[in-house]
Parts: C-alpha cells; sequence; structure tokens
C-alpha cells in the first residue's frame, strides 16, 4: 500500500472534534492498518487501542473505529512507510526524514489545545522533544508507552491510561 491509501483508509474516520492524536510508528509490513476496516478486531493496537481507550469490545473493526472518531481519538503515523522490518537505524532514519510531513499532518488536525500521546519507545525518544520544541502538546512527557505486542500489554495499559488520566 502506499502512503495515499493508507490515508484515505485513516480519513474515513477523521473525528468531527480531536480531542487527542496519538501518533505511532508507521504501519505494518503485514498490511495489518489500524484503520483497515477489514481486518480482525485481534490486532494487537487495535485490540488494546478499544480495550484500554474505549473501553469496547467491538464486533468489527468499522465499530470500533466508529466509536474512536466520536470520542475524538485520532491516529497518525510518524511515517506512512511501514519500518517494522527495517534495522534500527534505518527506522531512525526514515522517521526523521518524515517527521516533516508528520508536522503538517499534524498542523492540518491539531488545535493548539489538542493532546498528543506518542507510542513506541523509539517515537517518544526521536519526536518528543522534536514536536515540543513545535509547540505541539505532547501529554505523555517523559512517560515513554511501548507498542502493546511482545509482552508490552500490560505496562502499554499501565502507562496509556496513566498519560489519559483513567
Amino acid at each position: 500500500m502506499t502512503r495515499t491509501d493508507y490515508l484515505r483508509l485513516r480519513n474515513a474516520y477523521i473525528p468531527a472534534e480531536i480531542k487527542i492524536i496519538f501518533v505511532l510508528e508507521s504501519p505494518p509490513a503485514s498490511g495489518r492498518y489500524f484503520y483497515n476496516p477489514d481486518g480482525p478486531t485481534t490486532e494487537a493496537l487495535f485490540g488494546a487501542m478499544m480495550r484500554d481507550v474505549v473501553e469496547m469490545t467491538p464486533t468489527c473493526k468499522a465499530d470500533g473505529l466508529k466509536e474512536f472518531a466520536a470520542r475524538g481519538y485520532f491516529l497518525v503515523d510518524a511515517t506512512y512507510t511501514p519500518v517494522n522490518r527495517l534495522s534500527d537505524k534505518e527506522k531512525e532514519a526514515t522517521t526523521l526524514c518524515d517527521f516533516e510531513a508528520l508536522v503538517a499532518d499534524l498542523r492540518q488536525y491539531a488545535k493548539p489545545e489538542t493532546s498528543i500521546v506518542l507510542v513506541k519507545a523509539n517515537v517518544c525518544r526521536l519526536l518528543e522533544p522534536k514536536l515540543q520544541e513545535r509547540d505541539f502538546n505532547v501529554l505523555n512527557r517523559g512517560i515513554m508507552i511501548p507498542f502493546p505486542s511482545t509482552g508490552q500489554q500490560s505496562k502499554f495499559h499501565q502507562r496509556i491510561r496513566q498519560v489519559l488520566g483513567m
């Protein structure tokens, strides 16, 4: 899929009023994209966001995505080039290369009071200072929220709820 394909899927679920923008690394190389309504509800990120943020168990992704948007939540990726199969150095380079596109994306949707929540260790480390320099309201300053897979689900649950005040 191309960046345009990902944005087409994502933009079908833009909230009427965006309260929180979650910034993640990139769509996965597997094609299991958060905003693909045809995917299974058991996808790691989708399942965690539904369980720990929206607090629901949807029967299909479309229902969960509609509720996610209805609550003012929006998810963007730091890059729309899948990086999960790249080396750490390549991930960092790709993310930094696409930083200005991320800033433009955030400026399009974020008001000054819109909270930004960074998810995944490298996203937090790389982007927190850069986004703060650009005057974005990064909610999880200094709190690293891990991606909710490979044994990190409980840390994700605890930290995302801490940051969101739940």
